[in-house]
């Protein structure tokens, strides 16, 4: 168990957390959310220890070994990989170095010999003798085969290495886990490995992750860190956002007597119970939620965009047709080709590869940032498109000019009024003196809050978007999510966000090296497909890159 008492933190003269008092108990996996700069990373570093907190303090089980995963990529380059794995168990390791120390002594003494008896002790109780096999396991687990076991950290490269400390936390079953963002790099099959890892683990474990999907597939709580506070709820993601948005329209309704909102309540939780039979910690989280207090639920106060994508004119019934299109990075390396679609008026067409790049190379081609080596393609003659790329830097460093100006560039009236310009700002919550921000000197999620505005300003009939989620918090991805759940024109995307994918996409167009898959399906059965499992793995051969 961990228990935080009466924990304040300060930056300065601002308030980060005040007098917090919070328990985190074992068989429970707890979710860590609130808005960009509410302090979740820091709340992290205080509970492992990294960081001291003003007052209060942090308790821990007495011999409970907390794990946690570390963002410093390069602690461990002299290392090999296999032994970054196990060094995850701090005791056990340097008993393995105490023991290889003494039985290399060439002068080895009678107290050598106890010490070495003691060693053996407590190096069995620690079932350290399964402990190599135990980590390769992890390794292959997390992506990184055999081969790569004796290879020093220093020589992967970053990709690789998030997987190895990933294997390191989750190393020699800790009482208490900490992660921060452990999706991150992930192919879709790791990331499932990795909640099932964590939905059977039987101690306690505390998660910061922007992926709903996997929130929702782990967590038993949620962990809200607002106004100062950490305030508990049972539940995954989606049941706190849907509960939280439940409980402020009722706010709103004067109207509405207590009882009939208490039934609401109890009537929205006996549904979510019963729909919560496909998650892996099924029976667990029925139970919490059956026995869930209605008062528990409290209304958010967050604040979401307003993303609201609308149509200039409908497209015709010609959207997009690509022929055998074909792409080579700067190395020399196929990135796709034999490419043929056509794009059908209000597709939803999610774009996969094993290669990033691939994708922002085809999005990239498509709207005249690159040219194809072969092949070619045709938008119909009523489409009108907006494009969010994935890199956005060259919108910004060179302009001094404040985000209404920044904006009014994009507009198809250059002299588009500055308060019609300033509401679509507003959407993506740019207000007060923010809006007389330079426009150079955004934050990467703000530049994404106003590249969303530049696509909402240019009312397309088709919208492409690359890797739409980056820098976003959960608020402005979920606000995302809904709004293009309500966009009536087509859409061409990309995302490592399952739920993206999974509740917008009707079609999966998947590029490979050689050759391509289409499917009309969503996500979720395009992923458990065994038939084309095999076939992508054909495809790709022995071409090796993080997954999409």
């Amino acid at each position: 168990m961990i228990t935080v008492s009466n924990l304040t933190h300060r930056f300065g003269a601002r308030v980060l957390f005040d007098e917090v008092n919070v328990k985190f108990t074992p068989g429970n996996c707890y979710g860590i959310i609130g808005a960009n700069g509410a302090g979740k990373s820091t709340f992290m570093k205080i509970l492992s220890g990294e960081l001291d907190a003003t007052s209060g303090q942090v308790f821990i089980e007495p011999g409970a070994r907390m794990s946690v995963l570390t963002q410093n990529h390069f602690a461990f380059d002299t290392f090999p990989v296999l032994k970054t794995v196990m060094m995850g168990n701090k005791k056990l390791y340097e008993i393995m170095e105490e023991k290889d120390i003494l039985y290399a002594k060439v002068d080895f003494t009678n107290a050598d010999g106890e010490r070495l008896g003691e060693l053996e002790n407590i190096f069995a109780e620690m079932d350290g003798w399964n402990a190599e096999s135990d980590a390769a396991n992890l390794l292959s687990n997390v992506g990184i085969t055999e081969s790569l076991h004796d290879t020093l950290m220093g020589e992967l490269d970053g990709k690789q290495k998030v997987r190895v400390l990933l294997a390191q936390a989750l190393f020699g079953n800790p009482d208490a886990l900490l992660l921060d963002e452990p999706t991150n790099d992930l192919d879709v099959e790791t990331i499932a490995w990795l909640e099932d890892f964590l939905a059977n683990f039987k101690n306690t474990v505390i998660v910061v992750s922007h992926d709903r999907h996997f929130l929702d597939a782990v967590c038993t709580h949620v962990a809200d860190v607002d106004f100062g506070k950490v305030s508990l709820f049972s539940g995954n993601y989606t049941f706190w956002y849907e509960s939280s948005q439940l409980a402020l329209r009722q706010r709103s309704d004067k109207n509405k007597k207590n009882d009939e909102k208490r039934k609401e309540l109890q009537e929205f939780i006996q549904r979510f119970s019963a729909n919560v039979a496909k998650s892996k910690q099924a029976t667990a989280r029925k139970k919490m939620l059956e026995k869930l207090n209605v008062e528990e639920i409290q209304p958010s106060t967050r604040k979401y965009p307003g993303i609201i994508f609308q149509q200039e004119r409908e497209a015709g019934n010609h959207i997009l047709t690509v022929e055998n299109l074909s792409k080579k990075a700067d190395d020399g390396r196929v990135l796709f080709k034999n490419v043929n679609f056509e794009v059908e008026k209000g597709d939803r067409v999610a774009i996969l590869s094993r290669d990033s790049i691939a994708i922002s190379a085809l999005l990239d081609i498509l709207n005249g940032e690159q040219t194809a080596d072969t092949g070619s393609f045709r938008w119909g003659t009523t489409i009108t498109t907006a494009y969010l790329p994935n890199e956005n830097t060259a919108f910004f460093e060179a302009l001094d000019l404040t985000l209404p100006d920044w904006l009014r560039q994009f507009s198809p009236n250059s002299n588009m009024d500055e308060t019609e310009l300033r509401g679509f700002l507003g959407k993506m919550l740019f207000s007060g003196e923010e809006i007389f921000k330079k426009a150079k000197v955004l934050s990467g999620g703000e530049k994404v809050r106003c590249m969303i505005s530049r696509c909402m300003l240019q009312r397309p009939n088709v919208l492409m978007l690359d890797e739409p989620t980056n820098h976003l918090d959960l608020e402005s991805i979920t606000a995302f999510n809904n709004g293009l759940k309500d966009y009536k024109g087509t859409l061409i995307f990309t995302t490592h966000d399952h739920e993206f994918v999974q509740s917008i996409a009707t079609r999966i167009i998947e590029i490979t090296p050689k050759g391509m898959i289409d499917r009309m399906t969503s996500y979720d059965d395009y992923i458990d497909d065994e038939k084309l499992k095999e076939m992508r793995n054909k495809l790709y051969g022995s071409v090796a890159a993080g997954s999409k």
